[in-house]
């Protein structure tokens, strides 16, 4: 009797077995980078306040902004500037500050350890526990490249301790007249260090009379050696690279409860002035709103020619 092909054979079939698909170094940096996103997506403290609802005739992204001249004090431009918000590490030019004025030695070396790791955000640092350099490379690197275990290691090792250091952070805001501010810590990862706009422009204004501060703080990249290998660093803000831009003094700052934030020194159509943008949404929105001020102030705001004798 004929019988159908495919009945003929009644050996059971294989059946694939489903397997993981192995981890691997991009599904590794999509998971950080989800997660990075996931962080950035939460609500700034501006954000949950309505600042952004402010309008401004600039359009700016910053919820909070405020430019002055440094020598008149002309209030060129004002949005929310005496909201208190969490400054990020604007935090770490009060940290430089301290530093520079205690006029310790640059050179002593200083050790990184366990309690300058990150616990509040869980940040990442290539300045490594047992990590050795000089006071003058971590502020270098503070200023410049924002490195946070520098930073801390700075407030740590200050004669006294990290809490003398604090209470001198809070001093030194109180004796400049910054009433609204706040620090907790040297790093600015602590939502808890807040200020105003107000106060960071007087911030910004005492700091740029340090020359180091100047120096280090606009510094475009910096190269340490750290054992047998070298680690190259760079400004966190882009800026300083910009041939269209003459700053004196910056420095950067986010957290995902500040936003992205901006403080600067620089001279703009004849004017030295002093900006302030906090609470910028998204990550090159405070480049931006500094761009717009500086063309906002070339054409309406130049300083007056000085007259011919």
């Amino acid at each position: 009797m004929w019988v159908p092909a495919q009945a003929a054979d009644k050996t059971p079939k294989p059946v694939a077995q489903k397997t993981k698909p192995a981890v691997t170094k991009h599904h590794l940096r999509r998971a950080v980078s989800n997660k990075n996103v996931a962080r950035a997506e939460r609500p700034s403290h501006g954000q949950l306040a309505g600042l952004h609802g402010t309008p401004d005739s600039l359009a700016l992204r910053s919820s909070v902004a405020y430019v002055i001249d440094q020598d008149t004090h002309e209030v060129l431009l004002s949005k929310n500037d005496q909201a208190v918000l969490p400054i990020a590490s604007i935090t770490k030019l009060m940290t430089g500050l301290l530093i520079s004025e205690a006029r310790l030695p640059m050179d002593e070396p200083i050790t990184i350890t366990q309690d300058d790791v990150d616990t509040e955000k869980g940040s990442s640092s290539r300045l490594r526990v047992g990590t050795t350099l000089s006071r003058g490379e971590l502020l270098h690197l503070a200023l410049m490249a924002s490195e946070n275990r520098a930073a801390h290691a700075l407030g740590r090792t200050y004669p006294g301790g990290l809490p003398n250091f604090v209470a001198l952070m809070n001093a030194k805001a109180a004796m400049l007249g910054m009433r609204d501010t706040r620090y907790v810590e040297p790093t600015g990862l602590s939502s808890k260090n807040q200020s105003s706009a107000k106060d960071l422009a007087v911030l910004v204004g005492t700091a740029y009379h340090d020359p180091l501060l100047r120096e280090l703080s606009t510094s475009p990249e910096h190269q340490v050696a750290v054992g047998k290998h070298s680690l190259q660093y760079h400004t966190t803000n882009r800026l300083v690279k910009n041939p269209n831009w003459d700053i004196g003094l910056q420095k950067t700052g986010y957290i995902s409860e500040a936003g992205q934030c901006l403080v600067m020194q620089a001279k703009v159509a004849g004017r030295k002035l002093i900006m302030v943008f906090l609470d910028s949404a998204g990550k090159l929105s405070r480049i931006a709103d500094a761009e717009r001020v500086r063309r906002w102030v070339e054409v309406y705001h130049p300083s007056a020619p000085r007259s011919q004798t």
